[in-house]
């Protein structure tokens, strides 16, 4: 059981004074002239954003969105020196298993909204409720409301340490579990590397090695990948569109983050195209975004990152990741011990490679734990999943998938 008597309840709140500050920016934006095809082929059409910045002055109403934000408990807790606010969703169950579900960028806590109360009252929900779960969603430091950071130099695993230290000493757990997506997925497997004694299991997706962004190629997520002289045309284009996807803003935040940020610190607009094209690229939406995310949840994320002045603090963990590289904490094999559940979305298949290639590759690679697989060897792997609808935000784009494959992952690690 938690025990939420050393953080301090306070609800999300952005004042007016911010809101009307913001307003007066948005109206003042000064547009470029841009000749030439306004269709995404130079990044996010102008069109759109324009579509977007009128909402977010005539139409969005954030007062809402705050309201239904805090229909869940919000909280704040220093945990060595820094500010950590994290949403609370106790469990309804016989005895709910204390999870903590990290998000990642351009990500906040809000993105975990569609799956806590199923995770926390199953039995609410069409499940057993002894699959239950005592919920804590935090913000990952530096970003949203866990701020201003008092820190220059956090990255995924010194935020495990925070969350270990959230969990046990501020909290009072003894045991708890961990999931995550994005850079919350390297924070738990993380967790479940440095504190398997304390981590029961953990559920990811995207799995990534711990050791990413190190070498000599830190900043390039392709890892100097090219294609082959014999590769089809297929098989070229896969991989430009996946540089597409990832390679720019990996790269600008691993490089010059400091630099981008003067920018989107100081224009709202161009704080909403930074984070909408990631978006775009990396949502399951089939030409259509709001059919996922509509124009209010795209600007509660954006008002959120401006409100709070994170934009910063938030992609400078990309570059803390490369300037202070992980370091094993045991040579045992697999790294990350614990029971670990994965699940994996259509939309985020490598080129070429079906969801059922993946769960087959990563089954077998973790039993063998094969040296040439650069993910699946990490994990005491118990369940992994694949299904075809979903992006990168896997918990909002198909919550019942993360809802139904985290129960079997913990349910299983009961088992062992």
């Amino acid at each position: 059981m938690i025990d939420l008597s050393r953080a301090q309840r306070q609800p999300v709140h952005v004042d007016d004074a911010t809101l009307a500050d913001l307003r007066n920016r948005l109206r003042a934006t000064r547009w470029p002239e841009l000749p030439g095809p306004d269709d995404g082929s130079y990044g996010i059409e102008q069109s759109v954003l324009r579509e977007l910045v009128d909402h977010w002055i005539d139409g969005f109403d954030w007062r809402a969105y705050e309201r239904d934000i805090n229909r869940y408990d919000h909280y704040r807790i220093d945990v060595d020196g820094e500010p950590i606010h994290f949403m609370c969703k106790t469990g309804v169950g016989p005895d709910p298993t204390p999870v903590i579900l990290t998000h990642g960028w351009p990500w906040t806590f809000w993105h975990w909204s569609r799956v806590i109360d199923a995770l926390a009252d199953p039995a609410s929900h069409g499940g057993d409720p002894a699959d239950a779960f005592d919920v804590i969603v935090p913000s990952y430091p530096g970003f949203a409301f866990s701020s201003p950071s008092a820190r220059d130099d956090l990255n995924y695993w010194k935020i495990a340490d925070l969350w270990n230290t959230l969990m046990t000493d501020g909290l009072g757990v003894e045991r708890y579990g961990a999931a995550g997506g994005d850079f919350g997925a390297l924070v738990t497997a993380q967790l479940g590397h440095k504190y398997g004694d304390r981590v029961s299991a953990i559920h990811v997706s995207t799995p990534t090695p711990l050791d990413i962004f190190q070498g000599e190629r830190w900043w390039d997520i392709t890892e100097g990948r090219v294609s082959p002289p014999d590769a089809s045309q297929l098989e070229r284009d896969g991989l430009q569109k996946y540089m597409r996807k990832f390679a720019a803003h990996i790269a600008v935040h691993m490089l010059d983050s400091q630099t981008l940020t003067f920018g989107l610190t100081d224009s709202p607009v161009g704080l909403l195209a930074w984070i909408v094209r990631r978006y775009q690229l990396w949502t399951d939406h089939g030409g259509d975004l709001e059919s996922v995310f509509s124009k209010d949840d795209l600007l509660a994320v954006a008002t959120i990152f401006w409100a709070t002045n994170t934009i910063g603090t938030s992609i400078r963990t990309y570059a803390n990741t490369a300037r202070y590289p992980w370091q094993p904490s045991h040579d045992r094999i697999p790294a990350i011990e614990p029971p670990t559940g994965i699940t994996f979305l259509g939309f985020e298949n490598p080129p070429g490679v079906s969801g059922e290639q993946r769960v087959r590759a990563y089954t077998e690679a973790s039993s063998k734990r094969s040296p040439s697989d650069r993910s699946a060897r990490w994990y005491n792997l118990v369940n992994v999943t694949a299904h075809d609808h979903g992006g990168h935000f896997a918990p909002w784009e198909n919550p019942g998938a993360w809802i139904q494959d985290m129960r079997e992952t913990f349910r299983r690690a009961r088992e062992v």
